[in-house]
């Protein structure tokens, strides 16, 4: 998985599972007055508090993390991942709240004491936790602050011409000696293009038109903000591929406000937002 492509929101979802696990493991519930002595249990002496609330928010936030590192939309029973680690997440937390309730599962006095039990700090801990993961997962498609790449977009050692990669620390594959872009031989002296072999000079006849330039575009580097849809060339709606934050793709030929843009595997395709995107 590239965790380049996590977003800031699925950050909050890894740290709640985080604190989720950590809290499984502090006391269930708690009673006040109670003798000397007496073993607590912690979340995993409870099969339901485990089922509902541990096993369920950990499975949310696997959901979530994994729907993020597709390069499309997966579909489980008619939901995408990312729904339904929202949804797990969800139950997670309503069943941590039920079971603040009633921590003891209908139990009301333990040992001697002869107050009931109340919510424990792993009991509570977790309840906090999957709310703040329920929110997160909700919340990321809808909030830009949490849409945002939740590592920065590394910047290439310099900007390079057409024709040639930037060497380490962006993503994208191949390096030293291997061809650039297209196949195409290196810049020759006195080329006037980078990557194109020299050319004669070749005098127009007398009456023939003078060539046109080229469309004034020069390919470069970019870097998406956000996880963003790559369509193909035909116009088809359908994604050919995501192109993911901290990874660099080339841009080889703009059409009106849309890129025409070439992933790591070869494939072309056109990215319809380029909003925001970072210039390599």
């Amino acid at each position: 998985m590239n965790i380049r492509s996590l977003t800031r929101g699925d950050g909050v979802v890894i740290g709640a599972a985080v604190l989720l696990f950590i809290a499984s493991f502090l006391d269930l519930y708690s009673i006040d007055g109670a003798p000397d002595g007496l073993d607590l249990p912690n979340l995993w002496g409870s099969g339901p508090v485990v089922l509902s609330v541990v096993l369920a928010g950990l499975i949310a936030a696997a959901l979530v993390v994994v729907a993020r590192s597709q390069p499309g939309p997966r579909k489980v029973a008619g939901l995408e991942l990312g729904q339904l680690g929202a949804a797990f997440a969800l139950f997670a937390a309503w069943s941590a709240l039920g079971n603040i309730f009633d921590p003891a599962g209908g139990v009301d006095n333990i040992g001697d004491s002869s107050d009931g039990p109340s919510a424990g700090t792993g009991l509570i801990l977790a309840l906090i936790a999957t709310v703040v993961m329920a929110a997160a997962a909700l919340a990321t498609p809808l909030v830009p602050a949490l849409r945002g790449a939740l590592l920065p977009a590394p910047r290439p050692a310099q900007p390079q011409p057409y024709g040639g990669q930037p060497q380490g620390g962006y993503g994208y594959p191949g390096a030293g000696a291997q061809s650039p872009y297209g196949g195409q031989p290196g810049p020759q002296p006195g080329s006037p293009y980078p990557g194109q072999p020299q050319q004669a000079h070749q005098t127009p006849a007398p009456g023939q038109a003078q060539p046109q330039p080229a469309a004034d575009f020069s390919p470069f580097w970019f870097a998406v903000p956000v996880p963003r849809p790559l369509f193909a060339e035909d116009g088809s709606p359908t994604p050919i591929a995501e192109l993911a934050p901290g990874t660099w793709y080339l841009a080889v030929e703009q059409r009106g406000p849309a890129l025409v843009a070439q992933t790591q595997d070869g494939r072309r395709g056109v990215l319809q937002d380029t909003s925001g995107i970072q210039r390599g």
